[in-house]
């Protein structure tokens, strides 16, 4: 309707829904057993996450990457640093067979990963990915030799190697060289490009070298890892451009807490809706008594943001405001979205799709009933002076009133008896 007195609204068509653009990368496997996690091609981008524990020590890792595994973390990666930790690997790799765990293992290798790659080699057999950071497999004339053996053991039992710079970390004899190139130049860069060029780089070459000696360039991933958001995104951009590997994307030391989730998120959701990146990790300190697999839950989280995945239920719950003064609707949004998130290692086998379920827990009559009719199921709970009624809506239509004082018990069973109605009945007829 156009008003009276008012400028026509220009209509220059359709507004085309944003998507992630295509990636472009070549694919890897990443094998352990029967299982196989792709990366890049048309695979779905990957999650992956890092233990904190000691290698050393078998049972407690071995736990870790249990838990890291059933979080969501399609790799798990584990660190490889000394004699003792190299021979703890198989017996890790055991531990986690005997619990059926098929997480393949990545190796993380610094400064002596040439040797024990060649004085274990159960250790290289165990791990199904090595990393490789070309900043720390020596100096000098070391430097090519000792890379040479670790992409040689990665030929020989057919590993995927990633080769990660970090600029913590970087080249600096490189570093150096590209810094007096830089110098010599009409117009020398800044110093902040210099060091994007180093990274990238020390990341190609050490690609290219590693596909002279031999090694499948399907069997290379590549990451250049940064802690600033804008760093990242600009050596990345940089290495999309240059190159078709497999790129594992992730901040260095993003930080703690909602800071380091935050710009995760920022980083990644920017390359990734670009089409930039095949696999993920976000880097968080643990804060105290936070569990290891909060990284885990964030990655699975920004990537069913963009729509790139599905792994839960989604829950949509209003933030409140001046309405909803009590507390309830946010108490019940949390224990729906616990409950949902608990159930689902169960609920993916028995229920099929049930992760593309959405639910909406919804605070007061402004938008509730609207949220609630566009999700699959959900509940307006009654605001301040409000009624005391909550309707639940199914499939968009209203399907019963709830009262009293066991709402979020009533709630949960209707949710419960939704799943079973709608994601169970084709799985019991296949069975």
């Amino acid at each position: 309707m156009t008003r009276p007195h008012s400028e026509p609204v220009p209509d220059d068509g359709p507004i085309e829904a944003a998507q992630p653009a295509p990636r472009r990368s070549r694919q890897a496997r990443v094998v352990w057993g029967d299982r196989v996690v792709t990366i890049g091609g048309d695979a779905p981008v990957r999650v992956q996450s890092m233990t904190n524990t000691d290698t050393v020590d078998v049972i407690e890792t071995a736990i870790q990457v249990k838990e890291l595994a059933l979080a969501g973390s399609e790799l798990v990666r584990i660190t490889v640093n000394t004699p003792e930790a190299a021979a703890a690997v198989p017996h890790i790799r055991d531990q986690l067979d005997r619990m059926g765990i098929d997480v393949p293992l990545v190796g993380d290798f610094h400064y002596n990963g040439h040797r024990l790659l060649t004085d274990f080699p159960a250790m290289a057999q165990a791990l199904s990915k090595y990393r490789i950071n070309p900043g720390n497999v020596g100096k000098g004339d070391k430097r090519d030799r000792q890379f040479a053996m670790m992409v040689e053991a990665a030929m020989k039992y057919d590993k995927v190697v990633r080769i990660g710079v970090n600029w913590g970390s970087l080249d600096q004899e490189l570093l150096a060289q590209l810094m007096d190139d830089n110098a010599k130049r009409p117009e020398p860069w800044e110093a902040q490009q210099v060091m994007y060029q180093a990274l990238v780089q020390s990341a190609l070459s050490s690609a290219a070298y590693a596909r002279e000696l031999g090694l499948n360039p399907d069997h290379i991933v590549i990451s250049c890892k940064v802690s600033g958001v804008q760093d990242l995104i600009s050596v990345y951009r940089a290495l999309a451009r240059r190159c078709d590997y497999a790129l594992h994307l992730g901040l260095t030391e993003a930080g703690m807490g909602t800071k380091g989730t935050v710009a995760s998120a920022s980083a990644l959701a920017v390359l990734l809706q670009e089409g930039i990146g095949d696999t993920i990790r976000v880097s968080l300190t643990p804060q105290p008594g936070e569990a290891r697999t909060q990284e885990v839950v964030v990655a699975l989280e920004i990537l069913q943001a963009l729509g790139l995945r599905t792994f839960n239920p989604s829950v949509t719950a209003c933030p409140g405001c001046g309405r909803t003064t009590s507390t309830t609707f946010q108490e019940l949004a949390k224990q729906i979205d616990d409950y949902l998130r608990a159930q689902m290692p169960v609920w993916k086998s028995k229920y099929p799709g049930v992760e593309t379920m959405k639910v909406a827990v919804m605070g007061c009559i402004v938008n509730g009933p609207g949220e609630s009719k566009h999700a699959d199921i959900g509940i307006s709970l009654p605001g301040t002076g409000e009624a005391p009624a909550a309707p639940v809506f199914i499939d968009g239509h209203k399907a019963m009133t709830l009262r009293g004082e066991g709402i979020a018990t009533e709630f949960q069973k209707i949710v419960e008896d939704y799943i079973e109605r709608r994601f169970g009945a084709p799985h019991s007829s296949a069975a």
